[in-house]
């Protein structure tokens, strides 16, 4: 037999990209971070900024930047910003005195590892298909109508939140596939047809899991991200903290906005009977309630009392929970441990986010955070603190059109924002939960943006020019939900 021919050069490079490597295209891609960077790095500090900080923003900087230019996958670009602060000496492995940021003080951060066991539980309502179901169920009793279906998909989506970290996972994993099945029950297909179902539903989902995102700490991979820039700069945000001063003007915004989007984007269809028969069609076929989701529902009962009231009455704070549930899981055979390796999401995300949080960290420590805050404090020219504060605000919102990832934006603009708020005047838990949440509902407003919306607009349904329209009138009813109904909540339970 003929040995093999050896993989030509091509066949090689087509191997490299394929395990995730440069290829010629994107190395491209490398110089704009590294430009970035050696800018930075070799300018002189401002006056008040150490040269250790300036260092470590260069770092920051052209970490972010490679974060959105994607030369490599996020987690690599963050490993590779690790080499280097700990190459130049900008952040230690070991820590020169006590306090010291380290190089690798993020993999122990217990918020970071809340979101791992998060993303591990979210695994089982999946694999069970009790989130499907579970989706399916609110559409056979509320989804007589195109705006009942809009609530129905709505309701299962907010149930799912706590659990489920993964915004992609939600609105494009569970929910979009649904919205899809509603679509083509009634010949709503992408193109003359979209304006049917499809057009309305899928922008209404986007929305929708974009105020779930900022409903709960663990609904949105970047929110324990939030609590702990928080707790660098004093603010201690709990699960229970974050969900109280969400509920309100979070169940507010998800009656709003679907009726803003059945508005400024109206389905041709209104009456939906055949929507209620096919969903309770797909329930037939889903069967009887198995053992497993049972487990999966039980458990996720054990899991919100616990996450609710845990850390008040028993002293568990909600990264024990959440390995409570896992443990629970594992014993009960709803998960193996080859489901647990398998979770690729849960593990990359540890490694961006420790990386992200130290680099974040060393930022405070070094000063360059309170530079930064003063300077923004100083050109809002002493006016009141909660005008001062809807101008950070509405800026820290409306940047989002420049990133294509909400993690990308949280870990360049949060932690200075929330210091700017706290220099004017705002108080600081109301600061750090009003930035958090927009960190969640900006998620929407471009089809780049994050969370779902890539997933949805891939359907086919809607237009650029569509979704950018209704998505930035829905954004401002939205906004304006969370800062009338929300800024009332949060002086009623004594948040300000």
């Amino acid at each position: 037999m003929a040995a093999a021919s050896a993989p030509s050069q091509a066949d090689r490079r087509g191997n490299v990209e394929e395990r995730g490597g440069l290829s010629p295209a994107p190395l491209l891609r490398v110089l704009v971070p590294l430009v970035v960077g050696a800018v930075i790095w070799f300018a002189p500090p401002p006056g008040g900024v150490t040269g250790r900080a300036w260092h470590m923003l260069a770092i920051f900087l052209a970490t972010i930047v490679g974060i959105i230019a994607k030369p490599l996958p996020m987690g690599a670009v963050t490993i590779i910003g690790t080499v280097v602060c700990i190459l130049t000496g900008t952040v230690p492995l070991t820590a020169e005195k006590a306090g010291d940021p380290t190089a690798l003080m993020g993999f122990s951060n217990s918020t970071i590892w809340l979101i791992v066991v998060a993303f591990l539980i979210s695994r089982g309502f999946i694999t069970t298909g009790l989130g499907r179901r579970i989706a399916l169920l609110f559409v056979s009793r509320i989804g007589g109508r195109m705006l009942g279906v809009s609530y129905g998909l709505a309701l299962a989506d907010l149930v799912l939140s706590p659990a489920i970290p993964s915004a992609t996972a939600r609105g494009g994993g569970i929910m979009a596939p649904i919205m899809r099945s509603v679509a083509l029950t009634y010949d709503s297909t992408p193109g003359p047809t979209a304006r049917r179902a499809g057009s309305f539903l899928a922008i209404n989902v986007g929305q929708v899991n974009a105020v779930t995102c900022a409903m709960f700490l663990t609904a949105m991979a970047g929110n324990p991200l939030i609590a702990s820039l928080a707790s660098s700069q004093g603010v201690t945000l709990s699960w229970t903290s974050w969900a109280l001063g969400a509920i309100v003007p979070g169940l507010c915004a998800l009656a709003v906005v679907p009726l803003v989007v059945h508005v400024v984007c109206p389905p041709e269809l209104e009456e939906t009977p055949e929507v209620v028969a096919m969903a309770k069609r797909e329930l037939a076929t889903l069967g009887p309630t198995s053992p497993a989701e049972k487990i999966m529902a039980g458990t996720f009962v054990l899991l919100l009392l616990l996450w609710t009231v845990g850390d008040i009455v028993l002293g568990v704070d909600a990264t024990t929970t959440g390995l409570i549930g896992l443990v629970v899981l594992l014993l009960s055979g709803v998960l193996t441990w080859e489901d647990v390796i398998r979770e690729k999401a849960a593990w990359d995300t540890m490694v961006w986010f420790a990386v992200l949080y130290m680099m974040a960290t060393a930022l405070g420590k070094y000063g360059l955070l309170g530079w930064l805050a003063d300077v923004i404090a100083g050109s809002l020219g002493g006016m009141r603190w909660q005008f001062a504060f809807i101008i950070l605000t509405l800026v820290y919102f409306f940047s989002h059109y420049l990133f294509a990832s909400a993690t990308a934006h949280i870990s360049a603009m949060y932690a200075a924002f929330l210091a700017a708020a706290v220099a004017v005047g705002t108080p600081p838990l109301m600061a750090a939960l009003v930035l958090g949440y927009i960190s969640n509902l900006f998620t929407s407003i471009t089809q780049y943006s994050g969370g779902a919306s890539p997933a949805l607009f891939g359907t086919g349904y809607n237009s650029v020019g569509d979704w950018w329209r209704v998505s930035f009138i829905a954004a401002l009813a939205s906004i304006a939900v969370w800062m009338v109904v929300g800024g009332g909540w949060m002086k009623l339970i004594g948040y300000w």
